[in-house]
């Protein structure tokens, strides 16, 4: 996601390469394009990282920001410094935070929120670097919360008390099946509502589908699903705001 805040530009994640894969001939394929081409991005003030999996910390992504926006910050958990600034990041732009900790520049803050998943980029690192959410204050009180990759967990509506109430949030909804390994690292779509409800924000736009084919389900089930979902738990209709990739919602 780009996210524009306070006048200042955020990313989430940021994939630009083909593949999530360590390596260009094989591995998961994107389906669709990103949702702004690289050359057409404004001027960077942070980017945000929720953990090293693939699919969301990609190295050349990596050097390519790093190279073509030097003034950005990056965010990031304990344990990834060392793997950004080896791809181009000035050390005193990044900034490792553990879960419940937080940064402040001028016009932002951004705290670490806990997390259930995990991390790895090979063998034998498992778990050697956290993963965590974000939430984001801007100087006028606007709020965001980007969940990053998670199971559902049971801190959810600490997070809402800490840092709420969000005005958006951006919550994982794809990449579940077979749930009997996939509920401990990705939450389905009925628990991504449940979990948006314990946060007690005010809108919800889905994350975590489409780009990748990760898991078992079907590519389009993910968004079916979170709407019914939404209108299960007798949610407003107006507060689930499913984006198109490219597409621009405005608060």
């Amino acid at each position: 996601m780009l996210i524009q805040l306070n006048g200042l530009n955020i990313l989430t994640d940021p994939t630009w390469s083909e593949r999530a894969s360590p390596v260009r001939f094989a591995g998961p394929r994107r389906w669709v394009a990103p949702g702004i081409a690289f050359e057409e991005l404004p001027p960077l003030d942070v980017v945000l990282e929720s953990h090293n999996h693939y699919d969301h910390l990609d190295a050349g992504t990596v050097r390519r920001l790093a190279g073509t926006h030097p003034q950005a910050s990056w965010i990031v958990p304990l344990g990834l410094a060392s793997f950004v600034q080896k791809r181009g990041a000035r050390p005193s732009a990044v900034v490792e935070l553990d879960w419940w900790g937080d940064w402040k520049a001028e016009s932002l803050r951004i705290a670490a929120t806990p997390a259930q998943h995990f991390s790895s980029r090979g063998f034998g690192d498992r778990g050697d670097t956290l993963w965590c959410g974000f939430a984001l204050t801007g100087a006028n009180g606007q709020r965001v919360y980007f969940a990053g990759d998670t199971g559902y967990h049971p801190e959810f509506g600490t997070i809402g008390e800490r840092y709420g109430p969000f005005d958006v949030a951006l919550m994982p909804i794809g990449a579940y099946e077979p749930r009997w390994f996939m509920r401990y690292l990705h939450m389905n779509p009925e628990e991504a509502v449940a979990a948006f409800r314990g946060l007690k924000a005010r809108v919800m736009v889905p994350i975590h589908w489409g780009t990748f084919k990760l898991t078992d389900e079907a590519m389009d089930e993910p968004p079916i699903r979170a709407r019914a979902a939404w209108d299960a738990a007798g949610l407003p209709p107006g507060g689930y705001r499913q984006l198109a990739h490219g597409e621009t919602l405005t608060l």
